[in-house]
């Protein structure tokens, strides 16, 4: 099995450690708790981050137009998505979050909450959902799946990832060459995500 370098847990977890304490200093009566694997200590090296704020509920719109901002101050972000089940949801915003320089593994899963018990304001802008990076996503999973011994799941991530760039959904099952037409249709779609295509087909197989 190839392995990925730069999976050191010791850095992801104060990387999750970094991006709570931002959070909290940059909303004042904000709460962050971490979640997901992480928190309950079953997570392996390839897990992502997932992390809860709990924000005023008059700050709450503030609060999420000015994530990315926000988590700039841990390192620079690659990319900032919106997760379009959460978009008409008063009070909560799930956003999709990849930083610049880390494994691409290592997503940030950030859940944004407004305080119950009031009406929160609304955010000015919405991070939009953005098809071609949903699937590079989808791909980074895939890959994911495959180093956990998982080759099912990592075609039926494809298979789910395809239409998303416009292709038809049906990997051929061989991984490298169906991992590189997904990049290359995700960037034909959106050239902004180039340095995303190309730090997904930079991940070795297993």
């Amino acid at each position: 099995m190839t392995a990925v370098p730069g999976l050191d847990p010791v850095v992801r977890a104060a990387l999750a450690g970094h991006v709570m304490e931002v959070l909290a200093r940059a909303c004042p009566g904000s709460g962050t708790d971490l979640r997901g694997s992480l928190a309950r200590g079953t997570a392996d090296p390839y897990s992502d981050i997932d992390i809860a704020w709990t924000v005023p509920d008059d700050r709450f719109g503030g609060c999420v137009d000015r994530a990315g901002e926000v988590l700039a101050r841990v390192r620079p972000v690659m990319s900032l998505r919106g997760d379009p089940e959460s978009a008409e949801t008063p009070g909560h915003r799930l956003l999709f979050v990849a930083f610049e320089g880390l494994p691409p593994f290592w997503r940030l899963d950030l859940d944004v909450r407004a305080e119950p018990g009031a009406a929160p304001s609304a955010p000015a802008v919405r991070h939009p959902w953005r098809p071609a990076a949903s699937a590079l996503a989808n791909g980074v999973a895939a890959v994911k799946a495959l180093h956990r011994g998982d080759p099912a799941t990592a075609h039926a991530l494809l298979t789910r990832a395809y239409p998303r760039v416009g292709l038809p959904p049906h990997p051929s099952g061989h991984f490298p060459a169906d991992l590189a037409t997904l990049a290359e249709a995700a960037t034909a779609l959106d050239s902004s995500l180039a340095s995303q295509a190309a730090a997904l087909t930079a991940l070795p197989l297993p």
